[in-house]
């Protein structure tokens, strides 16, 4: 069950990044050059994943905080209406005696 919102969440940010960098009309993935030696200077700068990656971690926590309100939610509605039932019944029984 926690695998599924994980996943969506995860596809959801980096479908944002992914828009994100066609709106600004760049590659999905850009390339850095610090250097002329780039990859063997700057291993960690050759490519921009980690804004993937961000992208992918942030929409994971979002769909899984989502999914905890949303069940915190439902118990929450769970106890306010036994409490109405029971006003209810209480008032309806002390009317009726």
């Amino acid at each position: 069950m926690p695998a599924t919102p994980t996943i969506i969440g995860a596809l959801l940010g980096l479908g944002t990044q992914m828009y994100s960098n066609a709106l600004r009309k760049l590659p999905y993935m850009r390339r850095i050059s610090l250097s002329p030696l780039p990859f063997l200077l700057f291993p960690c700068s050759f490519l921009h994943p980690w804004e993937h990656v961000l992208g992918m971690g942030l929409g994971a926590v979002f769909v899984n905080q989502l999914v905890k309100f949303d069940e915190k939610l439902k118990e929450d509605l769970d106890k306010m209406l036994e409490r109405a039932r029971l006003a209810n019944e209480q008032r309806y029984i002390d009317d009726d005696e």
